[in-house]
């Protein structure tokens, strides 16, 4: 059985919505963050050197990272759902919107919230920073003009995998500012999958209602 080391709070809840998309039986093995620092606490790192969230054990293998933990399920026990026929058009739109969520589209978003902490709001990267959202929102925005999914209008891994872009866009623009991806946020929260997920998950300040 798959086991997910779940950090409260963190991507890996995308994790779990995969798992009650696939119907799969999982364990969640529940990790806190420290309530000062906000950081993921020490006993992760017995699970993995990284000590980071998400990251799941299935059998003896041990896996982190969002896109490798998606592709992984998907092509584990998937059965043909949630990715395109390998070695078509569509699978490789597919595995660019995969990396393309935890790579290109989630820097800026951090960099962001990063320096939002600062005395001065980092404001020498300011511009930069803004310039980048703006770009990188834009472009998502864009792709989901008139579709619910981004692959072949139909739910994916990729999907799964910007969910949590689509989640943090909020904290930082005005509602409306990105209508095509606000659509796709509330679409995908409406799920009972997603629903289910949150459920198991615990709290999750991303969430339904921020």
């Amino acid at each position: 059985m798959i086991r997910v080391h779940h950090l409260n709070n963190s991507r890996s809840q995308r994790i779990l919505w995969l798992l009650e998309e696939l119907e799969l039986e999982y364990e969640i093995v529940s990790y806190q963050r420290d309530a000062v620092t906000n950081l993921a606490p020490p006993e992760l790192e017995a699970v993995h050197p990284l000590g980071k969230s998400p990251m799941i054990s299935d059998g003896a293998q041990v896996i982190i990272e969002s896109g490798a933990i998606i592709d992984y399920v998907i092509r584990k026990h998937g059965n043909g759902r949630l990715a395109p026929t390998v070695n078509t058009p569509a699978h490789e739109e597919y595995l660019q919107w995969l990396h393309y969520g935890e790579g290109s589209a989630m820097l800026p978003l951090m960099l962001q919230m990063y320096t939002n902490r600062l005395p001065d709001g980092g404001a020498a990267l300011k511009d930069r920073i803004n310039s980048e959202l703006d770009r990188h929102l834009g472009y998502v925005n864009q792709a989901l003009e008139g579709k619910e999914w981004l692959v072949e209008n139909q739910l994916s891994g990729a999907d799964i995998q910007l969910s949590f872009v689509a989640e943090i866009a909020p904290l930082l623009y005005p509602a409306g500012q990105f209508p095509w991806l606000d659509q796709f946020r509330a679409r995908l929260q409406a799920l009972d999958t997603y629903q289910r997920a949150l459920e198991r998950g615990g709290r999750y300040d991303f969430g339904p209602g921020q």
